[in-house]
């Protein structure tokens, strides 16, 4: 059981586990990596940096589209017109015309497997809100900033290079891990190898995710590449019970990023175990009440908290709980009033809530009085604020 030292403010305490600060030397411009299952940071270079994404950028599209979906929006089955204007498009398409009307599932699996810039486009001009890509860029961006993704703009809907379209590691890893958690019903087309849309281009049904077939647990999500960007990955893999998301853009060549991709597949898979820091319900501290019928009250997280520590341990880990204190009555079970926070070497802090164990009513008014009183004494005598009555 972990102990934590009590003072009026905080509580500081070392756990008994320790930790080497790993450093992984990443050949990416940019790169994040996150474990799914305990949301710990594994890796962050240059994560929040706007840089431009690709067709990385096609997740967001997929986001709007997933969300339509569940809304009753748009169905599976809904056919949409091709556009001259998502005709126009180069690059990766699924070879659409204007006398095509695709459904929304084909149109879905040639943006995941074939990277279809003109199904991105029949997308925007279907869900747009004034019926223009440019319209729906502009819902994207709004979108993003709802969910989080701070650092992310978009000018299109395929990620096109243009100006000012730009989208930073961490955002791409934020879409990630929504596109997982939240539409796992549509999760499962990012896993498909091969997409032959009614015979038009024999060479590019294939997914270009590399990881796909390498027996690693990979399941997802979307290759990037334009000259600006360079050649760009957010990949998704499953081993055991755990789940690693992660990003990279940068990389000069294809081979370069499959490469650096499965190095970091492996890293994060090998290099960590899952330890328990404390267990739902166990009291990590007793806060100061002010005016309680009981002197303290204990703070406890609402679950389970594991987190990874990397397999080879020389360290220190330190957790660290923070509260505004004293707490004043009444205080009910359940209510938020602290933080546990875990640092550990080389890797981002990890944040926990922490709700009061119990609840603690109001003291009666013998206590309320002297409590006042106490007050008043320290007050004139310089002190400070008095302490609870135990």
């Amino acid at each position: 059981m972990i102990a934590f030292a009590r003072s009026v403010l905080s509580a500081v305490a070392l756990l008994a586990l320790t930790t080497a600060g790993l450093a992984f030397e990443t050949e990416a411009e940019a790169a994040y990596v996150v474990d799914h299952n305990t949301g710990q940071v594994l890796l962050s270079h240059n994560d929040q940096l706007p840089l431009p994404p690709a067709s990385m950028s096609k997740l967001m599209t997929l986001n709007m589209v997933f969300e339509a979906l569940e809304d009753g929006r748009l169905s599976l089955e809904t056919r949409l017109p091709v556009s001259a204007h998502a005709m126009s498009f180069g690059g990766s398409t699924m070879f659409l015309t204007t006398r095509d009307r695709v459904s929304v599932e084909d149109l879905i699996r040639g943006i995941v497997v074939l990277s279809g810039n003109d199904a991105s486009v029949v997308f925007a001009e279907a869900l747009s809100p004034d019926g223009t890509e440019e319209g729906f860029a502009a819902m994207m961006t709004e979108r993003a900033r709802q969910l989080g993704m701070e650092n992310s703009t978009f000018r299109n809907s395929s990620g096109w290079p243009a100006p000012g379209h730009v989208m930073s590691m961490r955002d791409l890893g934020i879409l990630a891990e929504r596109l997982i958690t939240e539409f796992p019903q549509y999760y499962t087309y990012f896993a498909e190898t091969e997409f032959p849309f009614d015979g038009r281009a024999p060479d590019n049904r294939f997914n270009r995710n590399p990881l796909l077939t390498l027996d690693i647990g990979a399941d997802g999500l979307k290759t990037g590449h334009t000259q600006e960007a360079g050649f760009g990955l957010v990949g998704s893999a499953v081993q055991g019970d755990r789940r690693v998301t992660f990003v990279i853009t940068g990389m000069e060549t294809a081979g370069a990023r499959a490469r650096e991709a499965e190095r970091i597949v492996n890293w994060a898979f090998r290099q960590f175990a899952e330890r328990e820091v404390v267990a739902a319900g166990d009291v990590v501290v007793e806060a100061e009440v002010f005016m309680g019928a009981a002197p303290t009250v204990g703070l406890t997280p609402t679950e389970d908290v594991t987190m990874l520590v990397p397999a080879v341990q020389d360290g220190g880990i330190e957790a660290e709980v923070v509260y505004q204190g004293p707490i004043a009555a009444p205080v009910e079970a359940g209510t938020e009033l602290g933080t546990l926070v875990v640092r550990m070497e080389g890797f981002e802090d990890r944040r926990i809530p922490l709700v009061a164990a119990e609840t603690v009513e109001r003291g009666g008014i013998g206590i309320r009085l002297g409590t006042a009183a106490r007050s008043i004494l320290r007050s004139i005598l310089g002190d400070g604020p008095a302490p609870a009555p135990s």
